[in-house]
């Protein structure tokens, strides 16, 4: 098989949630446990951070990795969903997993494979942790898919896990209140390993210290006592200048509003590893102060170190074009005040969603004054353009709808302005396509 042909098998033969939603999700450990049997426990072979949330644990992850990163070590990442390409899941060192060791993997473990019956996201992550066994990473920074207690990458035991926050999303598999999805979430924490947890609410506070205390685990809130002292956007697009109490002024890359909180979050993480001892840099004099110039520089170049896209990614300048992979209602409510926030001639959003978001949530939080080209994905799981025109009827904002992002992209093109503002949004799978398309 070649390459695309591979993809198209792992996406294809076996049940990946991120095309068909709930039939797509296999909850439990067992194939997960089976997998790992077969391959040898390659997840025993390296070190890991485990990162579980709703939102910001991707920007968490990826930032770690490149403060690992300049501090010399070689770094698996592990994250999803990818936007263009499945390689992106499973990186070392920033670069993507080999499309040869991909074709490699399925034609030697087919036969196993398929005896199994594994979903997609099993198949992935038994994938990744052979690589990063087999390429000797020092560490690997390890995304959940989704929960945490019963997600398969919770078989590994990390040095540290942190939990960025909770909200409410993936209500039908983690539960309906806050403090089960906090209970879910807070499985990831490990007999006597180190736990972050970046926010909490009075609903989930109780639900992280309860688990930490049976488990022995130190637990740190970051919000009790703020790393970040200070923030300022420089400008809407460029990212924010931090001001810190242990790291001094730090240049944030990433530009959304919710970034703030993550760097919080990511700051603790760096002073919790710092005691671990893994943040003194290989091969540099202690003397010249370079672990806070590590992390400085992860900070400032976090998408070249490890190609992490789509947080609020500037993608033409005229007209100023950005896209987020936001897609629930705790992210959109920093979204929306970052959107009300810019200023421009005229505001031109090409928006989608998926059908296990609160829709009327979200788009009660979308700008009035925007003109809108409601879209879908090209995945089962979005919802239909004309729905979405319906509920945006009902809210009074004007747009009209397209089969496919492509084609709204193209509208918005023949009508945007050199000073007008685009933004494309609401589901990952939306900036996935336009990515994919470079349109």
């Amino acid at each position: 098989m070649t390459y695309q042909e591979t993809c198209e098998y792992l996406f294809n033969a076996m049940p990946m949630f991120e095309r068909q939603g709930a039939s797509g999700y296999k909850e439990g450990l067992d194939n997960t446990l089976a997998l790992d049997e077969h391959f040898g426990h390659p997840h025993k072979k390296f070190l890991s951070i485990h990162v579980a949330g709703t939102n910001g644990k991707g920007s968490c992850s990826h930032t770690l990795s490149a403060i690992l990163q300049m501090c010399g070590y070689k770094v698996g990442l592990y994250t999803s969903p990818h936007l263009v390409d499945f390689s992106e899941r499973i990186r070392i060192n920033g670069q993507p997993i080999p499309e040869e060791y991909v074709v490699n993997f399925v034609e030697q473990e087919k036969s196993f494979i398929e005896s199994l019956q594994p979903s997609f996201f099993e198949v992935t992550t038994a994938m990744a942790f052979k690589y990063f066994a087999e390429k000797d990473v020092d560490i690997a920074v390890v995304e959940v898919g989704l929960g945490g207690r019963l997600d398969c990458t919770n078989i590994i035991t990390p040095i540290l896990s942190i939990i960025t926050n909770i909200g409410m999303d993936h209500t039908q598999f983690l539960g309906t209140s806050l403090e089960q999805i906090a209970f879910e979430k807070a499985g990831i924490i490990k007999s006597n390993v180190p736990v972050i947890i970046g926010e909490t609410t009075p609903e989930t506070r109780p639900v992280f210290e309860a688990m930490a205390s049976e488990l022995h685990a130190p637990i740190t809130f970051a919000e009790d006592r703020l790393e970040v002292i200070e923030s300022k956007a420089k400008t809407l697009e460029n990212g924010f200048t931090y001001y810190t109490e242990h790291y001094g002024i730090l240049n944030g890359e990433l530009a959304g509003y919710y970034q703030v909180k993550n760097t919080n979050t990511v700051l603790y993480a760096v002073r919790q590893l710092e005691k671990l001892g893994f943040m003194h840099p290989v091969n540099c004099d202690p003397e010249l102060e370079c672990q806070n110039k590590e992390v400085k520089e992860g900070f400032k170049n976090v998408c070249e170190l490890t190609g992490l896209q789509g947080r609020w990614q500037t993608v033409k300048e005229k007209p100023k074009t950005v896209c987020d992979t936001g897609h629930n209602l705790p992210g959109w409510k920093y979204l929306s005040e970052q959107l009300n926030a810019v200023q421009c001639n005229q505001m031109h959003i090409l928006f989608g969603m998926v059908d296990d978001k609160d829709i009327e949530g979200v788009m009660a939080l979308l700008p009035k004054n925007a003109i809108y080209y409601f879209t879908k994905a090209s995945t089962h799981r979005a919802v239909s353009e004309n729905i979405l025109k319906l509920y945006a009827q009902q809210l009074g904002l004007q747009g009209e709808s397209y089969p496919n992002v492509v084609s709204a992209y193209e509208d918005i093109k023949s009508k945007a302005k050199e000073n007008d503002f685009v933004f494309i949004g609401g589901s990952s799978y939306v900036v996935a396509d336009f990515l994919k398309n470079r349109i």
